[in-house]
């Protein structure tokens, strides 16, 4: 696949019929695994303006994803590879659902839509996850809302220790 280095985390397709196979997959995990953050797209759309937005998304399992969520628009996540939890919050930060997701042979959902502004976040529990996210453009900043009772990405000492409380808290919901 041809595509273009944005910066360490975003690639976009230079392909008028984009395709991605195992080799592809097997490429952007090594630039994942690589970057500081252990986090890469490949985005299969244009550009910031287009009204359908695809990415290709590999984490690593430590990646912290802020619980946030988007006021206008909706997204779909689809797992190709790994397991991860899908956790949703209300606005105070309480747990109100956990969605168990792995790879379509898993036995686990493997798909999942988000169509209401609700915070979520991932927790990562295999080496590598690699998803495919789907949401409508044009992408605007301003449309991610972080939540207040989360820490950011840079406190790495905060992070650690409001995953490590998320992952002992129990739902029953």
């Amino acid at each position: 696949m041809n595509y273009k280095k944005i910066n360490d985390e975003v690639y976009y397709s230079q392909e008028a019929a984009s395709s991605v196979g195992a080799k592809d997959m097997d490429r952007l995990k090594e630039l994942a695994l690589k970057n500081p953050r252990q986090r890469v797209r490949l985005c299969t759309h244009k550009g910031v303006e287009d009204k359908i937005q695809e990415m290709f998304i590999i984490h690593g399992r430590d990646v912290y994803v802020r619980p946030h969520k988007h006021l206008t628009r909706g997204e779909s996540f689809q797992v190709l590879e790994g397991e991860v939890d899908i956790v949703l919050f209300d606005d105070a930060g309480n747990v109100t659902r956990v969605i168990e997701m792995g790879d379509p042979l898993s036995g686990k959902a493997f798909y999942f839509r988000l169509d209401d502004p609700v915070f979520h976040t991932l927790r990562i529990h295999s080496p590598v996850l690699c998803f495919k996210e789907v949401t409508s453009g044009p992408f605007n900043k301003q449309d991610t809302v972080f939540s207040p009772w989360s820490p950011e990405d840079k406190n790495t000492e905060a992070v650690a220790v409001f995953m490590k409380d998320l992952s002992r808290r129990k739902f029953d919901g």
